[in-house]
């Protein structure tokens, strides 16, 4: 159970430095309670960095080279079944929250309401509490 909003820590995972970036932003200008503690660029480092800096929210995109998202979120979910992923990709469709939902994905976004991101994180956060 989350005890206050500054525990709201978030790691975004995204191949495209401009998409991690204006997340990143987003989240920080946001502040109420949210921060970024990491940022990575493929699945793998995902993995890694949750690892090293247990973040409350992943945030990962879909479409990344080696691993994708819902692969990334189906190995987080193996060694860390709590861990609240958001699925954040420009291809959401039913077929993609299918996919997310049978890996464990918590919740589903996609990157054309990119300006949601910081409110959506809350809720997310709220909902699994």
């Amino acid at each position: 159970m989350i005890d206050s909003p500054a525990k709201i820590t978030t790691l975004i995972v995204d191949d495209q430095h401009d998409i991690r970036l204006l997340a990143r932003l987003l989240i920080e200008a946001a502040n109420e309670g949210l921060s970024v503690i990491g940022e990575a660029s493929s699945g793998f480092e995902a993995i890694e960095q949750v690892e090293l800096f247990e973040p409350l929210v992943v945030v990962l995109d879909e479409m990344m080279p080696e691993m994708t998202g819902i692969e990334a979120a189906s190995l987080l979910r193996q060694s860390r079944p709590d861990q609240i992923t958001i699925l954040f990709t420009a291809y959401l469709d039913e077929r993609v929250r299918v996919r997310a939902r049978e890996a464990g994905v918590t919740a589903c976004l996609s990157k054309d309401r990119i300006d949601e991101l910081p409110e959506f994180i809350r809720q997310v956060v709220a909902d699994a509490a």
